[in-house]
């Protein structure tokens, strides 16, 4: 029988794979937690000096992704996802459930070290939750009460994951909607010999003719961008770059994933284009922790198209045109769909957004200029390659030309992946999906994510585009059984476990709207925590290091200005309200005084 391994010889093989590079470090420590499942300090120490960096740089690195443990977990480390939709579904209960039966809180391990449990944020599969994520590796859906009292059984069995019920692992794709990106062949070359017989130039031109601006919610012109990354400098030896953004972390989004399932090519195809406009020889998928079950599948299709002589040197026989994609998963922190934040977790750091200028475009990976599209935006931009951009800007409106895909959960029958041309009405997508079908009429619509805008049902004629209502491609239904002061207060929760901890107004001022949303849910609620909460507020809205902190807020904003009866309920108190028990605060100097008599609480002295 072979000698068991220590742990150090893991440590040191995935070293030696990475070449000991310090910018490789994020997914150092992901491939070594896989072998020894937690990150204690001597580990830590020991990819510190492998690397050339102190213990103290590693552990704070470490430290910043939620998906990194410095605590030890659970041999089956179960994350059960807490987007509001899953909430809806019975998440937390499910989870209370599940704790219950192995003995344990949230939080907690069990004392044999066979399971833990715990929340995470939004893990994308909101249209078939409540999900839950196994050791950051699969994904259990559609769990319900029956499943979780059999998976208590498995856990305490010891029953390894691969002898699971497999029907749990089952992820659909779900595409209720296909327009021309959906409903699109496989994309195996067409774009790049279109781009190839046009040139890079023109190629270009018609990327800027086809308006095709960024599909991750920010909505910069793709063509401008491009174009910015082509002029700028390139270091010696250095090399322009291409980042595909599939950090799809915003609450709600999930389109990504069914887009990297069914279209990687496409994603891949993309990516090689703007490498030809660019001049670019280097490329990387930055892929969310939590899809880490798609990282196989796309290493697959990576390794096909080099096949093919689509990937890698003299692409489809074109001297010169070397490129090649390497896919990087994140490690969870929301703030990495930023993509200054996305490069320095690409370099191994911290995902900390960055000063700017210099924009990436001019210096960005490694300081080299670097174009960061959405992964929806690099299948566009194959399409458009191959049949121009006049086609693509005949689709959708003036402002907003071409398609949108939307992920639509929540209270509807039919939640899935939506493809419109974009000036589609909210009205005609919640008829699409079945939303107030069930005899509750739609309250409420949150487009575009947390960080996007909350509409009332009566905003339903509006339409889809940057003119009107722009979208990073969420669509969260509430019907009128939902109070939209708890949805708020879910999103504030969120935002403030997510926060970077960069800039005092977002790291300070994301917990001060939490802890006053938690003692109004209390009960302890007045006119004056109304007016603090909208003093804050209008402060995030303003002073933030970067746009994910100035969005933070946009929830609450928006269920102020249109479902203030939700909250004014809650803020009868004409007086201000503590938000603890000040009488009981005082039992400890009672006790050492002697003292119960009225003058010696608060309420008796009062009345």
């Amino acid at each position: 029988m072979p000698a068991p391994e220590t742990r150090a010889e893991p440590v040191e093989r995935v070293l030696q794979r990475h070449g000991a590079r310090r910018d490789a470090l994020v997914q150092i420590l992901r491939e070594v937690q896989e072998h020894t499942r937690w990150l204690p300090r001597e580990v830590l120490a020991q990819v510190a000096a492998g690397v050339g960096l102190t213990p103290a740089i590693v552990e704070g690195v470490a430290g910043f992704y939620r998906f990194f443990h410095l605590r030890e977990v659970g041999r089956h480390h179960l994350l059960f996802s807490d987007n509001v939709t899953d909430r809806m579904s019975g998440s937390r209960h499910l989870a209370r459930t599940l704790c219950r039966q192995l003995g344990i809180a949230p939080g907690g391990r069990t004392a044999d070290g066979l399971a833990s449990v715990d929340f995470t944020s939004c893990i994308g599969l909101p249209d078939q939750g409540p999900a839950v994520l196994v050791n950051q590796r699969r994904a259990l859906t559609r769990m319900d009460e029956p499943r979780i009292v059999q998976l208590a059984d498995l856990l305490r069995a010891g029953t390894p994951l691969e002898d699971w019920p497999a029907e749990w692992f089952t992820i659909d794709e779900q595409i209720r909607r296909a327009d021309v990106l959906l409903a699109a062949p496989p994309m195996r070359g067409q774009a790049l010999r279109a781009a190839l017989a046009r040139g890079a130039v023109a190629t270009l031109d018609e990327i800027l003719a086809s308006k095709l601006r960024g599909r991750g919610g920010a909505g910069f012109s793709t063509g401008n961008k491009w174009r910015l990354a082509r002029a700028a400098a390139v270091p010696e030896a250095g090399t322009r770059v291409v980042v595909c953004n599939a950090d799809e972390g915003e609450p709600g989004t999930f389109k990504d994933r069914v887009l990297l399932t069914r279209h990687a090519d496409a994603v891949f195809e993309g990516m090689t284009a703007a490498a030809y406009v660019l001049g670019a020889r280097l490329g990387f998928v930055y892929l969310r922790g939590e899809y880490r079950y798609l990282l196989d599948g796309l290493l697959e299709v990576l390794a096909r198209r080099r096949a093919e002589g689509l990937l890698g040197r003299g692409i489809l026989g074109a001297a010169g045109f070397d490129f090649d994609i390497q896919v990087y998963l994140g490690a969870g922190a929301y703030v990495c769909g930023e993509e200054s934040s996305l490069i320095e977790s690409l370099e191994g750091k911290r995902g900390t957004p960055r000063i700017r200028p210099p924009f990436p475009v001019e210096r960005g990976y490694l300081g080299q200029p670097t174009v960061v599209n959405n992964v929806e935006t690099f299948v566009a931009a194959a399409h458009i390659a191959e049949r121009g951009g006049a086609w693509w800007a005949g689709i959708g409106t003036a402002l907003s030309t071409g398609t949108k895909l939307h992920s639509v959960s929540g209270d509807c029958a039919r939640p899935g992946v939506y493809e419109y041309p974009f000036g589609v009405t909210l009205e005609q997508i919640l008829h699409d999906c079945g939303a107030g079908t069930a005899g509750r009429p739609v309250q409420a619509m949150q487009v575009g994510g947390p960080s996007g805008v909350c509409l009332a049902a009566g905003e339903a004629g509006r339409r889809i585009g940057f003119e009107d209502v722009p979208t990073a491609g969420a669509l969260m239904v509430f019907d009128a059984s939902r109070d939209m002061f708890e949805v708020a207060r879910s999103f504030a929760h969120f935002f403030a476990h997510e926060s970077c901890g960069f800039c005092t107004p977002c790291r300070v001022g994301t917990e001060l709207v939490v802890r006053r949303m938690d003692k109004i849910a209390e009960g302890h609620g007045s006119m004056f925590d109304g007016a603090t909460l909208e003093g804050l507020e209008s402060l995030l809205h303003g002073t933030t290091h970067c746009g994910l902190g100035a969005t933070a807020t946009n929830p609450l904003r928006d269920t102020l200005a249109r479902f203030r009866p939700a909250y004014e309920r809650r803020l009868q108190a004409p007086d201000f309200q503590p938000g603890f028990d000040l009488d009981a605060e005082l039992e400890p100097a009672r006790r050492v005084t002697g003292r119960d008599d009225p003058g010696a609480h608060l309420e008796r002295h009062a009345s």
